[in-house]
């Protein structure tokens, strides 16, 4: 349990500082920011995220510490991008520099520097690996019984995924087909396009996916082992997608990006 510390910013090496720094210095300008004062509250709405170029910034959830932010480092850009109220507040523990980003300019950024779409979701993916690790020592994974499928994709925009991606036709599957399993290397992630696929972790399942929504992003984006399984729940078609697809889309279709995002974001906020 030592090496699974969650007092600890997310970190991976696909996450380069510079890179980050140069795609916030190219869209906005660096602000000044006093020693307690906040950048956000725990339950507000709020679109804009943040790098930190000097100084420490606390994040609390009620009056309790749970991370310190460090230069180099990005912070609030979960809520930022599933415009969902915010998970924690952000407060100055020394005056602070940051370059502060909103929606809009967000998605200019993804445009421009597509990577910087997977340095930022290889931060929330770390965070949810360490998550289903912990949860899976405990033994308390979340029942999907009962729950509404997962859907990220409306109709619209996956006939556009199909259209940028002519050299990929769906892929079909029967009833009880393994399209990946826990531990394996991945390639690929998955938007399923008709039918339903269960995603199980230890045996559970943790998810249950529909037309519109996606899997398999974690190990495409960080090139890390499956951190689960996958196996269709009737006939399906599914759309697979690699690293270059992924890049490729990202760069053309920001709502693409944004909706992947929203992805992981939700996954991580039900795994916790």
């Amino acid at each position: 349990m030592e090496d699974l510390d969650f007092t600890r910013p997310a970190r991976h090496e696909i996450y380069d500082p510079e890179v980050a720094r140069a795609c916030f210095e190219s869209l906005s300008k660096a602000q000044s920011v006093a020693q307690g004062e906040r950048f956000f509250a725990e339950g507000e709405a709020s679109e804009h995220m943040y790098l930190l170029l000097e100084g420490e910034v606390g994040l609390l959830r009620g009056k309790r510490s749970i991370d310190v932010v460090k230069p180099g480092e990005i912070f609030g850009e979960m809520a930022a991008i599933t415009q969902q109220p915010r998970s924690a507040s952000a407060i100055a523990k020394s005056a602070c520099r940051v370059i502060a980003l909103d929606a809009k300019q967000f998605q200019r950024a993804i445009q421009k520097t597509p990577q910087f779409v997977l340095m930022l979701m290889s931060i929330m993916i770390n965070r949810l690996r360490l998550a289903d690790a912990m949860i899976g020592m405990t033994r308390s994974l979340p029942d999907w019984a009962g729950k509404d499928d997962t859907r990220m994709f409306d109709d619209a925009l996956m006939h556009e995924l199909l259209d940028a991606l002519p050299e990929r036709p769906p892929q079909r599957f029967t009833a009880g087909q393994t399209i990946m399993k826990e531990g394996e290397s991945g390639i690929f992630m998955y938007v399923v396009l008709r039918g339903h696929v269960e995603v199980s972790i230890k045996s559970k399942v943790v998810e249950r996916v529909g037309p519109g929504g996606v899997f398999g992003e974690m190990a495409l984006v960080d090139q890390s082992p499956r951190a689960a399984s996958a196996i269709t729940d009737g006939n399906c078609s599914l759309l697979a997608i690699n690293r270059n697809d992924l890049l490729a889309l990202v760069k053309a279709k920001p709502a693409f990006a944004v909706s992947l995002f929203k992805a992981v974001a939700e996954r991580l906020r039900r795994m916790t």
